[in-house]
């Protein structure tokens, strides 16, 4: 896993250090040096522009100056304070101008056609948020030092950096508690399965789907299949029939108004349940799904309707959730986060998921296009492995069915909600890059898994 720091707290490690500041001044210019040497594909007749700030930002872009001008590369300095129009032709410019801590209006120079080598992050952009304004100047590659900054991750910033590579400069971040999730971290999370399972080891119930959204609840438990449950189990309240479900589920027919007790006295041989997807938002429906949730001991992912009938609770989804034993994942877009907070999320995406989950007490996966996962403890796990494939009806569904299913795997809850989601991001891009729909995503993720 990759550490996340806020700017503040980047602040912080910087005060901390046991060296001078000039010392890691150093290293970060070196470190930005030889990535404009790749970048560059060498030195020899390469012409560097320099757009250098007053700050520590500026500093790190004239260290790197000088480290390539011993190298052979002709390199010009300009003042970011002069706000200059426009860079001489070059074949490369690092802007050094502003760093995470930059507040304000940053007009960038024109780069004229030359690639883009930002330090830090690119100049003008939010290093919490990723917010930015009109004027910043798209970079090809951003070097970072000693932890990614959560601008880095978010749109826009994170369409502004490139390619991002972080730089050792000796500055301590052990004590983060953020952090982007990697395939070696999934691959680590995700177990094997032993030579000895048969199909109760890990096994998933799915409460879903209702009169014309039946597709939900198969989405969800296709994917909870092809993420690794041995059994799954998928029940439709009020549907007995349901001739359209994958072929390998087993289908348990519950009453269509009152079907808590029914479910509540057959979890002894589940080890998860999915609950919601598709089921529709009528009265008695919601009454059930919250009976559901306060009394089932399964570990559970709520998602879609399930999560409408949490925040229409007239005590709240914190009421609900209070009493539970076993773990709960929550997985609101924008939309349903603001139901059940009563405001949308702020613009410090991090913040917001871990304030929900402080709330209800159970884990947060916010959506998007970087999908943050909150502790109530203030632990976060993002991952960024989707892309706008992924932004299709349904794609929802299918993440729901791959957390249960590494749920009943017995992955912790904050760890399978990140690998579902950057499984799932991963599987979207195995995928076409145009058409793909939530039902493709299922039969992709053996082939994601394998690769792991």
């Amino acid at each position: 896993m990759i550490p996340i720091v806020t700017p503040e707290e980047m602040r912080a490690a910087d005060a901390a250090a046991t060296e001078p500041v000039e010392v890691l001044i150093d290293r970060a210019g070196a470190a930005v040096a030889r990535a404009a040497v790749r970048m560059m594909g060498g030195t020899y007749g390469r012409r560097v522009v320099v757009v250098a700030g007053k700050g520590n930002n500026g500093a790190d872009g004239r260290v790197a100056a000088a480290r390539l001008v011993e190298r052979g590369v002709q390199v010009t300095i300009l003042d970011a304070g002069l706000n200059p129009p426009a860079v001489p032709p070059c074949d490369l410019v690092i802007d050094a101008a502003y760093g995470t801590g930059f507040r304000g209006i940053w007009y960038g120079p024109d780069p004229g056609g030359a690639p883009v080598l930002a330090v830090d992050i690119a100049s003008g952009v939010d290093g919490l948020t990723g917010r930015a304004t009109d004027g910043v100047v798209p970079a090809d590659r951003t070097v970072t030092f000693a932890a990614l900054k959560p601008g880095l991750l978010f749109a826009p910033g994170s369409l502004l950096s490139g390619t991002v590579e972080v730089a050792d400069i000796g500055l301590d971040v052990l004590g983060a508690h953020r952090f982007l999730v990697e395939a070696a971290d999934v691959a680590a999370w995700v177990p094997r399965r032993p030579s000895e399972a048969h199909k109760w080891r890990s096994a998933v119930w799915v409460i879903a789907g209702s009169g014309g959204m039946m597709g939900a609840a198969h989405l969800a438990a296709r994917a909870a299949q092809r993420a690794g449950a041995g059994m799954v189990r998928l029940s439709t309240p009020g549907y007995a029939a349901d001739p359209l479900a994958p072929v390998e589920t087993v289908r348990f027919a519950l009453s269509p108004t009152t079907w808590v007790d029914e479910v509540v006295g057959e979890t002894d041989r589940f080890h998860a349940m999915v609950l919601g997807p598709g089921m529709g938002r009528n009265e008695a429906t919601t009454a059930n799904v919250r009976d559901l949730v306060q009394r089932c001991p399964l570990p559970m992912v709520v998602d879609g309707d399930g999560l409408f009938a949490l925040a229409w609770s007239a005590e709240g989804a914190a009421a609900t959730l209070r009493n539970r034993t076993a773990p709960t994942i929550l997985t609101p877009h924008d939309g349903e986060y603001t139901l059940l907070r009563g405001s949308r999320p702020g613009a410090d995406r991090l913040a917001s998921a871990v304030g929900l989950a402080r709330e209800l007490n159970c884990i947060v996966l916010l959506k998007g296009p970087t999908t943050v996962c909150a502790a109530p403890d203030g632990e976060v796990l993002v991952a960024n492995a989707g892309d706008e494939r992924l932004a299709t009806a349904g794609t929802g569904d299918v993440l729901a069915g791959i957390i249960g299913a590494l749920l009943a795997q017995q992955v912790p809850p904050l760890q399978a909600a990140a690998a579902g989601a950057w499984l799932h991001g991963q599987a979207a891009r195995r995928g076409a890059e145009r058409g793909l729909v939530a039902g493709d995503l299922p039969d992709l993720l053996p082939g994601t898994l394998a690769e792991l």
